[in-house]
């Protein structure tokens, strides 16, 4: 099942399918980090306000931007 990162429930495993507009310079940044299409992610947890969010990639806890996460394209596992 598509859906985007922001909407995944803490704990959810999910497959990063795509992304969607984000600018040449976010999406290297990303894709340094880690967060490449085909890899496995994880919801660790939100922030109190809901901004940010806090992923797992390859053993990696990693902090995104709502408006990030809302322009990456995950599969539900």
């Amino acid at each position: 099942m598509a859906m985007k990162l922001s909407e995944l429930e803490i704990g959810q495993d999910a497959v990063i399918s795509g992304f969607d507009e984000l600018s040449n310079e976010t999406r290297k940044k990303l894709m340094i980090m880690g967060i490449l299409p085909n890899t496995a992610i994880m919801l660790v947890r939100r922030a109190p306000l809901g901004d940010p969010l806090q992923v797992d990639v390859r053993g990696v806890s990693i902090a995104l931007r709502s408006s990030i996460a809302r322009a990456i394209q995950v599969e539900i596992r």
